[in-house]
């Protein structure tokens, strides 16, 4: 039996945290590199993916490495079609999480990555999907048991 691949969603706080890190050891910019390096795939939706240009301009994330960044998504992310009607009303304080746990959901995703207190109010799984914030999803990818 092999192990089945990490299929994750990353929200736009997670991005937003890692791009602007100064650390290149953070949580954030660890989940980054490890992405790059086939250790898991990236779900994106075409929504997400204009989320994650507007809030990393709007953040002050230079303009050369969005468009990398965002090119490495299209290049090696896992794009996720989602009809109107996959975005169902699951976040009542902030709709436009719908978008990113209908992602995750349609996509098959086994993780939500996000700091989102509005997501994170689901649970630390919502229908099969693990939700967790950057460490302990670093702990995941490592296979480290958190103490």
């Amino acid at each position: 039996m092999t192990e089945q691949k990490i299929r994750a969603v990353l929200d736009t706080n997670v991005i937003v945290a890692a791009l602007l890190s100064k650390n290149p050891t953070s949580p954030t910019a660890e989940i980054i590199k490890r992405w790059r390096g086939g250790e898991f795939k990236l779900l994106y939706s075409n929504h997400l993916r204009e989320e994650y240009a507007e809030k990393l301009l709007d953040r002050g994330v230079n303009l050369q490495q969005t468009a990398i960044f965002l090119n490495d998504v299209e290049g090696m992310g896992i794009e996720v079609f989602l009809a109107d009607a996959d975005i169902l009303p699951r976040i009542p304080d902030d709709p436009d999480d719908d978008v990113v746990i209908a992602c995750a959901i349609v996509g098959g995703a086994t993780h939500l990555v996000t700091y989102d207190i509005h997501l994170r109010s689901l649970g630390e799984e919502y229908q099969g999907v693990q939700i967790l914030d950057g460490l302990h999803f670093l702990y995941a990818l490592r296979g480290d048991v958190p103490h």
